[in-house]
């Protein structure tokens, strides 16, 4: 008996790689996979960076909640002829954006940190073991976070930087949306779904989100949440997905 969700849109690019979990996904469980981001990313020009008046070697270390902001971090910085100096401190909301650093800085070099849950009150408890330092946010230009709230809180100084501007990636007429379930990355890409389908009404869509600010924007945009990631169960939205999908599968089995 086949699965109600028959088409499933992943609201970023497509992997590169034949290899991607996504892939797996789809023909373990016989569904289409569609990969369709609803925003898009530009970066900072350094003029308009400076308009900040923020110097980044005025902190000793920077928080990253996303891999899009340690592109643009560093080539800001590249593009600012800053040299990022070898005591530089990184704390990361995941582990998995920690160990994307290696694109940048030789891992095993520098001081790295990272919260095993992904959630951003356990990354202020370990940004507490540090509280002297001064810590940089680079963040886009529509960041709505508690992270900053938290440490405040702590006392802790942290300064966010906008270094990047995330802009709708508008669906054209002509193309079909006809999925099953969506799952988003970002309370941005929840706002380009509301802008692109103005009249959208959820009805028996499936709606996945990854990351607490994600989740509370699909709640708060009165769409009902289906799945949802981090959480101890699922450390990842592959995770999420694949418990998703075969409870469902049982489910059809069994006849429910």
């Amino acid at each position: 008996m086949a699965l109600s969700i028959r088409k499933l849109l992943i609201s970023q690019p497509q992997p590169t790689s034949e290899r991607s979990p996504y892939f797996d996904i789809a023909e373990k469980y016989g569904i289409e996979v569609d990969f369709r981001p609803f925003i898009k990313v530009e970066p900072l020009a350094a003029r308009e960076f400076r308009q900040q008046r923020i110097s980044i070697l005025d902190y000793s270390a920077v928080i990253f909640t996303a891999r899009t902001a340690i592109d643009h971090f560093f080539h800001l910085s590249e593009e600012l002829r800053i040299s990022i100096p070898e005591t530089m401190k990184y704390f990361c909301m995941t582990e998995t954006i920690a160990v994307y650093l290696q694109k940048y800085i030789i891992y095993r070099k520098r001081k790295i940190f990272y919260s095993q849950t992904g959630k951003p009150e356990d990354l202020v408890a370990v940004i507490g073991k540090h509280a002297k330092e001064k810590y940089l946010l680079p963040v886009s230009d529509v960041y709505k976070d508690n992270l900053v709230r938290l440490l405040e809180i702590k006392k802790i100084h942290c300064v966010p930087a906008v270094m990047y501007r995330t802009v709708s990636n508008d669906f054209s007429k002509e193309e079909k949306f006809d999925y099953d379930m969506l799952v988003f990355f970002s309370p941005s890409g929840i706002s380009s779904l509301l802008k692109n389908f103005p009249d959208f009404t959820q009805d028996d869509i499936r709606i996945g989100c990854f990351g607490s600010s994600t989740a509370k924007a699909a709640v708060d945009a009165g769409l009902r949440l289906d799945v949802k990631a981090p959480t101890p169960e699922a450390p990842s939205m592959i995770a999420a997905l694949e418990q998703y999908l075969k409870k469902e599968s049982v489910e059809k089995k069994n006849g429910r």
